[in-house]
């Protein structure tokens, strides 16, 4: 790994470069915030795939993308004078000192909950009010869930075993049930949300981070779908003249592999 002065020397080596872009490249002098936002979600996404993968090349690769996007949004805010990258990482240095009295103060805790709970409780302090705040309203929805429970758990709004979790999914789902059996479409949608809800909920108290898990479990849908799709190519035969059950013969054998 490289020393320090090799991280700084790099980095110094990044802005330099994004000096001369905005100057002297036609594309990158165009560029706005607002023009950058898209491709900033969609490099964010990019490096999850990666993590997910574990391919910690192409993880290398994505951060360096996302760095640059950093570097940009700081570039431009220089230029109308509001901020560079040295207000952007003091910025954060202050409040990772600020909300870590536990070890840039003389506050005691005892295990992560403690940290997370004193994190909340710092940001009202500062004057938020509430501690829903911090959810970006953009965020798709399993994700902004999951963010949502973690926030309100960390003030103390939680349920205290899993088994009880787990006692409210069985109970939504009947919920959901009943609705389905009186077809009230608005309603079976209402209690659809909850069923989602109590899950993604549960997840958090079985240590499941619920977007990685469907994530992981879309990719292994595609892998073994595609695998069907090679075999009934290999036989020349479209998958929609097969019937299931030859269909299944082949998602079993995915399965296996």
């Amino acid at each position: 790994m490289n020393p320090r002065q090799e991280q700084l020397k790099a980095f110094d080596r990044l802005l330099t470069i994004m000096d001369e872009l905005r100057e002297q490249c036609p594309w990158d002098r165009k560029q706005t915030m607002e023009t950058l936002r898209y491709l900033t979600i969609e490099e964010t996404y990019e490096l999850g795939d990666a993590i997910l993968d574990n391919d910690l090349e192409e993880v290398k690769k994505e951060l360096g993308d996302v760095l640059l996007h950093l570097v940009f949004y700081s570039k431009i805010g220089s230029e109308k004078k509001a901020f560079d990258i040295a207000d952007v990482a003091n910025s954060i240095c202050d409040k990772l000192i600020d909300r870590h009295p536990h070890i840039y103060g003389d506050v005691k805790v005892e295990n992560e909950e403690d940290v997370k709970k004193n994190w909340e409780n710092l940001k009202l302090k500062e004057g938020k009010k509430s501690v829903l705040e911090g959810v970006p309203r953009s965020l798709p929805a399993l994700v902004k869930s999951s963010r949502i429970q973690d926030k309100v758990a960390g003030v103390g709004f939680d349920w205290e075993e899993p088994q009880q979790v787990f006692e409210k999914v069985k109970e939504e789902l009947d919920e959901l049930q009943q609705e389905i059996n009186e077809q009230n479409q608005e309603k079976i949608e209402a209690e659809f949300g909850d069923v989602l809800f109590s899950m993604i909920n549960y997840a958090r108290f079985l240590g499941v981070n619920p977007e990685n898990a469907l994530e992981r479990t879309n990719k292994k849908f595609i892998s073994r779908f595609q695998y069907l799709e090679q075999k009934a190519k290999e036989k020349q035969k479209p998958l929609s003249d097969m019937t299931l059950e030859e269909m299944d013969v082949f998602w079993e054998e995915a399965k296996k592999r």
